[in-house]
């Protein structure tokens, strides 16, 4: 997407980016709990003062406009609103924002970037421009398109955006050559690992991890217990226990199993069904195997935006080959396990270092005693 013309004049001042930079901010708060929605921060401000901020409800209402607007009250009349995404146009479950903004009197609309959404996408600039208000967009875009980069990809391509998350020595092992993993990284990254959880719509693991760890795939920072994702377990043949911990607690935290349409005879499928556990049919492939890229295309037809995905080597692997590992959030211990301990990925076939996933890294920080690189997948 190419500057606006307010961008290429220069008329952003360093309080539009400060604004900016806190409406960014508050979306990021959002992230893992409004799905199927994008999470957009809204700042209000008028003579210099903030008035009102919002940011998207949990389920994807109320809206990060219509919050702020709340707050602000008649103290919106004149204001400049600083929207990290596009305001909506159409009508949903509540009305447009573009009228809420016309509405509230507001002066002034700065919006990060457009929203691909066929149903708004250029609609709501274009609105508000043809009832007076003075508006601006593509300030901090690239960092608006990041942050909401599950739903552009959902949007676009029909499926979320896939963070692969792993936890390895120096040498890039998920354990011993006897099986032990715990803990190859420390506190300080595994409550980080707990963090990437809270901000994803769901977390992925293949039945091989669940049914060796017995998991709860739930966020147990303190006082995050309600920001626990959707758990989401690869099981073509409906191997997960009844007993596990996924099952025991999916009254309180939902439990989608990936399955195929004859994975089990009717009455298993039906205890799962009253346990509370939702059985997502999805056609095997020649081998049997579920295909990951008809699973996530099921995953966002549903909704779901950002998945991350914790394991294990060969779910790892297979997202890799086919080009569905978006994001790498990768914790190194600095320890060492030798070439007989488990690899991170099981072999996917690169003969060449042409055919090898290519990522670039942006970001490096320490975790303790470890280190979490972050990377985003190339081209």
């Amino acid at each position: 997407m190419t500057a606006s013309p307010s961008v290429a004049a220069g008329r952003f001042s360093d309080q539009d980016r400060a604004h900016m930079r806190a409406a960014l901010t508050l979306a990021a708060r959002g992230l893992g709990r409004v799905w199927p929605n994008p999470s957009v921060g809204c700042v209000l401000v008028r003579e210099g003062r903030v008035v009102g901020r919002g940011v998207t409800g949990a389920g994807g209402r109320p809206h990060g406009e219509t919050e702020a607007l709340r707050q602000a009250g008649e103290q919106a009349r004149g204001a400049t609103a600083y929207v990290s995404l596009e305001p909506c146009n159409h009508h949903g479950r509540t009305p447009p924002c573009t009228e809420a903004l016309m509405a509230a009197g507001v002066a002034r609309v700065v919006v990060a970037c457009e929203d691909p959404d066929p149903r708004v996408s250029g609609g709501g600039l274009a609105r508000l421009r043809a009832a007076g208000l003075e508006v601006a967009s593509g300030l901090l875009e690239a960092e608006a398109q990041e942050l909401n980069a599950g739903f552009f990809l959902r949007i676009r391509e029909g499926r979320p955006l896939v963070t692969l998350k792993l936890a390895t020595s120096l040498d890039g092992r998920i354990a011993t050559r006897t099986g032990e993993s715990r803990w190859i990284t420390g506190p300080v990254a595994r409550a980080w690992g707990h963090g990437l959880r809270a901000s994803h719509d769901a977390i992925l693991v293949g039945i091989g991890t669940a049914l060796a760890d017995d998991p709860e795939l739930t966020c147990r920072l303190p006082g995050m217990a309600d920001r626990s994702p959707v758990r989401i377990v690869l099981d073509s043949r409906l191997r997960l226990p009844l007993t596990s911990r996924l099952v025991r607690t999916a009254d309180r935290t939902p439990v989608w199993l990936i399955t195929r349409p004859d994975a089990a005879e009717p009455a298993r499928m039906a205890a799962f069904a009253d346990c509370g556990v939702d059985l997502i049919p999805v056609e095997p492939g020649p081998g049997g195997e579920i295909p990951l890229p008809q699973a996530l295309r099921t995953l966002a037809a549903r909704g779901i935006t950002r998945v991350l995905a914790e394991g294990g080597a060969r779910l790892a692997a297979s997202l890799l080959r086919d080009g569905l590992a978006d994001r790498l959030e990768w914790f190194r211990a600095g320890l060492l396990l030798g070439g007989d301990a488990l690899p991170a990925a099981v072999g996917f076939g690169a003969d060449r270092l042409a055919d090898a996933p290519r990522y670039e890294r942006i970001a490096v920080r320490p975790a303790g005693e470890d280190l979490l690189e972050s990377y985003r997948r190339r081209g």
